[in-house]
């Protein structure tokens, strides 16, 4: 199943392949928690990511206008040139999010990425303006997030075609997560003649159906990073076997946190984070609207238990 994938090759300067978003690790003061974060990025190169990524699950709507810029900064300075750094920088204003790309572009990072504001309904037409203007104020690459499986409202087709007719394809990216994800993928690569360069982000429930329809990479928590990096090899190398062996777990752990929506991801994927021993704890930035419970704990232990297995399988 290599044809469609095939269709888009990723040059090695573009964004491509597994870019992990990462979370925050917090102190019990609720600072950031440097040492942590510095961890986490070193396991995500470790086992063969080709970047990092600050976005929803980074919580960067709960950090506040210092806190993200903060983390921005922790985050280009630990990555030392090992791979990609995207850095998401949407807010509620055109002004706040140029100023967010101002400071990343500054740090060195090789890309932005932006949802639309969320507290206001924007026609197609003013939604392709906000994100022109980012695209405008910079000289580095955007990425063009649809959010709204989390908040907000789906991104029209209109506005992703001319987005990149005006910038083209090396400084327009797409991360498309409306549903049903794999049509409306396809439906953008088609109306773009495999121009449009597109990330998956369903956490590795929909990679596969995704990879078929040929996407350049895709932005996965860190939690089941190995997993993911482990079932992106198994997809370019056209390995059914491997592939449905690891995304069949992975695919169920996900199913788990979409649950509860966006603090459904955070609080899972905190949780193995914790787990892996990479964080010390699994303190969120308050207010959230979920919390897991000993049943959903139990479950979660034992899926990620099978993945592990299959990790070591075949190696």
């Amino acid at each position: 199943m290599k044809g469609i994938a095939s269709l888009i090759k990723p040059a090695s300067n573009l964004l491509h392949g597994v870019l992990p978003v990462l979370h925050t690790p917090l102190d019990t003061d609720g600072s950031i928690d440097v040492p942590t974060l510095e961890c986490q990025i070193d396991w995500a190169f470790e086992v063969g990511a080709q970047g990092v990524v600050i976005a929803m699950v980074s919580e960067v709507l709960r950090l506040g206008y210092h806190g993200r810029k903060e983390l921005a900064s922790y985050v280009c300075r630990a990555v030392q040139g090992r791979g990609f750094t995207v850095i998401s920088v949407g807010a509620e204003s055109i002004k706040e999010s140029l100023d967010f790309a101002h400071h990343a572009q500054e740090l060195g990072a090789s890309a932005v990425m932006a949802i639309p504001p969320v507290s206001i309904s924007l026609g197609s037409a003013q939604t392709a303006g906000y994100f022109a203007a980012i695209a405008r104020g910079i000289s580095i690459p955007l990425v063009v997030q649809d959010a709204s499986s989390y908040v907000g409202a789906a991104i029209d087709l209109s506005v992703y075609l001319n987005l990149l007719d005006e910038f083209g394809e090396e400084r327009i990216f797409f991360k498309p997560e409306a549903s049903p994800l794999g049509p409306n993928l396809s439906k953008l690569r088609d109306a773009t003649q495999g121009r449009a360069r597109i990330f998956e982000g369903s956490g590795g429930i929909n990679l596969v159906d995704c990879y078929r329809r040929g996407i350049v990479g895709t932005m996965p928590g860190t939690d089941l990073l190995d997993g993911i990096v482990a079932l992106w090899n198994a997809l370019q190398n056209g390995d059914d076997e491997r592939i449905y062996q690891l995304s069949l777990p992975i695919g169920a752990l996900t199913a788990l946190q979409l649950q509860a929506g966006l603090d459904g991801f955070l609080a899972i994927e905190k949780y193995l984070l914790k787990k892996r021993g990479l964080f010390p704890n699994t303190l969120q930035v308050e207010p959230y609207g979920w919390q897991l419970d000993s049943e959903t704990c139990a479950e979660i232990d034992r899926l990620f238990a099978w993945l592990e297995r299959k990790l070591v399988e075949n190696r």
